[in-house]
């Protein structure tokens, strides 16, 4: 037997409200206020029902104030249509009905997910977790969450499994879902995403998986458990040999001759190159001219580590005298796709150069100071790097405020460039 609500009554296992107007007000509102309360659940229901009641009561005093301020004798033949009754400013309370947990679609709840993501992640990262979620609504997103099963989560590996990295770039493969993506990578190469890029792609779908439970869609994550089989490696990109950088540097590239040789002399990474404004740079008297590396309106930072002053070499100073803009972005016409693809260009004009990225000139910098005798932590604090000046990071971490211009001064000019074509 259901319990007694007062002004509410069960009907195919949902409450209804219905309260009745006062006599004198029926002529303008009807007999009652009858709403659905959307649930089945007795205490919902109730909290609903208090709801509704103050609604009624405040509809009361204000159509009785308005009766009063106006009044009005209304005759059966006179009772004003809808149109023609007066308008109260009280909002009925609108409900939706309960849900139950799992029955989300995968599609809408990633589509959700995605929405949240996008105010919260840089746009490298929310292209690679949008990269997933697609992958995975392709194949999944008409399934109630709820249904998912460690069986499809290991159906879903098996195909990432499959994918090669080139798969999308066939015409094919623009709108194909992931089983169709696997079957044609299965039939035009013989390369496969590399383990660790597989691991990444597994775990955002999963990571979505987490974020229903925790939004209540979901009780637990199904896939939790699953993992890559092959234990997945990072394969560093190749170091510069001095040989290599003169060959980079005799090419002079219109596109990044100035940009390698800041990576080359400051250690930077290819996005902090590209968000360099003229007015980070900065003199100080005898030591010369530093750079301020910090967030601005082109680019963020990795971490709160890659915030630092860099003292700019010898041969960056000319450039900023000779070349570069005095003012706005020192790169105007560089981003970091464009880095990538003109490095790329570079390296199939100049097979010598294979292995290697622009991030090498990175590596460079930090091979020099390590051959020069610098302690790791100093070259920490000029690279943007975490500190490994202490065992527990404590006493250096916390306590230092790191070394001084001066000690970055020579550090920066002890780095030297082999010779190349157009050296001075």
């Amino acid at each position: 037997m259901s319990p007694q609500i007062k002004y509410a009554y069960k009907r195919h296992n949902t409450w209804i409200y219905r309260r009745v107007y006062p006599k004198p007000l029926q002529p303008l509102f009807g007999t009652a206020l009858k709403q659905s309360l959307k649930t089945g659940d007795a205490r919902e229901a109730k909290l609903r029902v208090a709801e509704l009641n103050q609604t009624f009561t405040t509809l009361i005093k204000e159509a009785q104030a308005h009766a009063a301020a106006t009044p009005l004798t209304v005759t059966p033949p006179d009772i004003p249509t809808a149109a023609q009754a007066p308008r109260l400013g009280v909002t009925r309370p609108r409900y939706q009905r309960a849900r139950l947990v799992g029955d989300g679609l995968v599609a809408e709840l990633a589509q959700a997910y995605l929405t949240e993501a996008s105010e919260r992640l840089r746009p490298g990262s929310y292209k690679s977790v949008r990269f997933a979620l697609s992958l995975l609504t392709s194949h999944l997103g008409h399934q109630q969450v709820g249904a998912l099963t460690q069986a499809q989560g290991k159906e879903v590996l098996g195909h990432i499994t499959q994918l090669s990295p080139n798969v999308r770039k066939y015409r094919e493969g623009k709108k194909a879902g992931l089983a169709e993506l696997a079957t044609l990578s299965q039939e035009n190469e013989s390369t496969t995403l590399a383990p660790q890029t597989q691991a990444r792609i597994l775990k955002q779908m999963s990571q979505f998986l987490d974020w229903c439970v925790g939004e209540g869609e979901l009780q637990t994550n199904p896939w939790e458990v699953i993992k890559v089989k092959d234990r997945p490696e990072v394969n560093p990109h190749g170091m510069l040999g001095d040989e290599q950088v003169r060959i980079l540097l005799s090419a002079k590239d219109r596109v990044l001759h100035s940009a390698l040789l800041f990576g080359l002399l400051t250690g930077m990474r290819s996005g902090e190159i590209c968000g360099l404004m003229a007015e980070d740079v900065t003199a100080k008297g005898n030591l010369g001219r530093f750079i301020s590396i910090k967030p601005n309106r082109v680019r963020l930072l990795k971490s709160k580590a890659a915030e630092r002053e860099v003292p700019l070499h010898g041969v960056l100073e000319q450039l900023l005298d000779n070349v570069l803009p005095t003012s706005g972005r020192l790169f105007p016409q560089l981003s970091v796709d464009r880095v990538v693809k003109r490095y790329a260009y570079l390296r199939r004009r100049h097979p010598e150069l294979s292995g290697t990225v622009f991030h090498s000139t990175r590596k460079w910098f930090i091979t020099q100071c390590e051959r020069t005798g610098v302690p790791e932590h100093f070259t920490a604090s000029l690279v943007g790097h975490h500190s490994a000046r202490s065992a527990n990071k404590l006493t250096y971490g916390l306590y230092s405020a790191g070394i001084s211009d001066d000690q970055k001064r020579e550090i920066v000019d002890g780095v030297r460039l082999p010779d190349w074509e157009g050296t001075s």
